[in-house]
């Protein structure tokens, strides 16, 4: 199944019915007066967050969603059918953006949760709903109001515990394969992935949920590469892994590469708390892998995790440093909400 995360929809909710203009026509029943009912409401467009989605490849073959108008009112004070509501299923993490492209309209992040995206019409009033002492037999209804119609995006933003950053073929998608059941592309050229990936980690009986996004290239955020669209996907985890290739003789350009393209992504997620780990230390010698470990650190500011998503080594080291900002964050978040109980 291709992956698509950012696509446009056109939605338009149901008009109203309108309201009817009758009179009671029965044997027998001198003065019957009116009796037109009142039409139907137009069906809404909804957007509900279900589970089992992790792609918007659905709206690439069906962009138009149309909810159907409210049936008119008829005679014997009959109200008109209300309108079918039509739901637009998405994943969970998919954000509404209005058609400027900035205007966030609802950011669906939990099961279940929806939302009204174009309400209906109400119904027209039938010639019943005017009858008074003063005017016994009006000869007038409303008509129903018409339906919204709207172009709305859908951005999807994948939910994960950590995500992983790194320039082309620095080893992140072989970390990823190595260590939960993911199966990313791997190969020995640049951009391998090219749609993020989702694994689920497990160390030590825990488990968390780690993302895999293409490569960043300097100049990613001008639109070099695959741009910087991908980040979006990295923006609701707990923590970033930094991978950085131990065989590069740019040690600290490539870590300053991707720095520079988060800070132009985004201030926040340039913030976001970081572990960066000198990755393929087992093609290196002790000396070389002493001068770039030395280098890296001074370039980050702090320690700095050696490991090999090939041979393994320190990657528990890795695993474990992730979790324990990943529980830290689940505290803190519940602390925050009064759902945490020491």
């Amino acid at each position: 199944m291709k992956f698509l995360d950012l696509c446009k929809v056109y939605i338009r909710s149901g008009g109203g019915g309108n309201g009817c203009v009758s009179f009671r026509r029965e044997k027998f029943v001198e003065f019957g007066g009116p009796d037109g009912g009142d039409g139907g409401n137009g069906g809404s467009v909804w957007a509900e967050a279900v589970d089992g989605l992790n792609t918007l490849i659905d709206f690439r073959y069906q962009q138009h969603f149309f909810a159907t108008n409210g049936q008119g009112g008829m005679g014997r004070q009959m109200t008109g059918a209300n309108g079918a509501d039509i739901i637009l299923r998405v994943p969970v993490g998919t954000e509404l953006i209005d058609e400027d492209e900035e205007t966030v309209i609802a950011d669906l992040t939990e099961v279940g949760q929806r939302v009204c995206l174009a309400r209906g019409g109400n119904g027209g009033f039938g010639n019943l709903h005017f009858k008074s002492s003063t005017n016994r037999a009006p000869a007038r209804a409303n008509p129903g109001q018409e339906g919204i119609e709207r172009t709305i995006w859908l951005r999807l933003k994948l939910i994960a515990d950590a995500g992983l950053l790194g320039l082309p073929n620095a080893g992140k998608s072989t970390f990823l394969a190595a260590t939960s059941n993911a199966r990313p592309k791997i190969a020995d050229y640049p951009f391998t992935t090219l749609y993020p990936n989702l694994g689920v980690v497990g160390i030590d009986g825990k488990e968390f949920v780690m993302a895999d996004i293409p490569g960043l290239i300097e100049g990613a955020s001008e639109g070099r590469g695959l741009g910087d669209l991908f980040l979006g996907h990295v923006e609701r985890c707990s923590i970033l892994l930094h991978l950085v290739d131990g065989t590069s003789s740019t040690i600290t350009k490539d870590y300053r590469t991707i720095i520079t393209e988060l800070e132009a992504y985004s201030p926040d997620l340039a913030l976001k708390p970081r572990i960066t780990a000198l990755n393929k230390i087992d093609a290196l010698d002790a000396k070389t892998l002493g001068v770039r470990r030395r280098a890296l650190e001074k370039a980050v500011g702090g320690p700095v995790f050696l490991m090999s998503g090939v041979s393994k080594q320190g990657v528990n080291e890795v695993l474990r440093a992730l979790y324990a900002q990943i529980a830290g964050n689940k505290v803190t978040d519940a602390a925050e909400d009064g759902t945490w109980q020491p």
